[in-house]
């Protein structure tokens, strides 16, 4: 374990909290998207079956991807953004899910209430409404959750730049 803790740059017990859910997450995402994957080509059942190994077999080979891929990133990406420990990479990627997961689940909601839905509404006019009415949503929530996790600095710094290249500077008093 200490040997974990060392390569992480873990100094607190409740820094663990970042690793941890970090392979829930990668699990989580695994296991759906083999969910979709095997549904696409088996029939599920609802008792044990080819199905359900099907499953457990190919969310453990993308669990296994997916970790490969991640760890990858966080190499490039832990000297392009210069954080303090290496536990902040994992801490930056949660919020990034989070951010981007909830900023889309909120969107349905909002666009039913503005009377647009995707079945009633041409694709023309649904999606740029909708990618419209998240990126506001997006990045409010990027500063908020970014702040829950202890990353306000780095996320209010991700805002500022970002929205500098987008020439809506304006709107940002330093």
């Amino acid at each position: 374990m200490q040997q974990f803790k060392d390569k992480w740059e873990i100094r607190a017990n409740w820094q663990l909290i970042f690793p941890i859910l970090g392979v829930f997450g990668l699990g989580f995402s695994a296991y759906l998207l083999s969910k979709r994957i095997t549904a696409g080509v088996l029939q599920p059942t609802s008792e044990l079956s080819i199905y359900h190994i099907a499953m457990v077999v190919v969310a453990a080979i993308l669990f296994a991807v997916l970790l490969r891929i991640t760890l990858k990133l966080f190499q490039r990406l832990e000297k392009k953004w210069a954080v303090t420990y290496r536990w902040e990479l994992i801490a930056i990627f949660i919020v990034f899910a989070i951010t981007g997961s909830t900023a889309a689940r909120i969107s349905d909601p909002l666009l039913s209430f503005l009377g647009l839905d995707r079945a009633s509404t041409s694709g023309w006019v649904y999606w740029p409404i909708r990618i419209l009415l998240i990126f506001p949503i997006y990045q409010i929530l990027l500063v908020f959750v970014g702040w829950l996790f202890g990353q306000f600095q780095f996320f209010w710094a991700f805002e500022k730049k970002m929205l500098r290249r987008m020439g809506l500077a304006r709107f940002l008093k330093d």
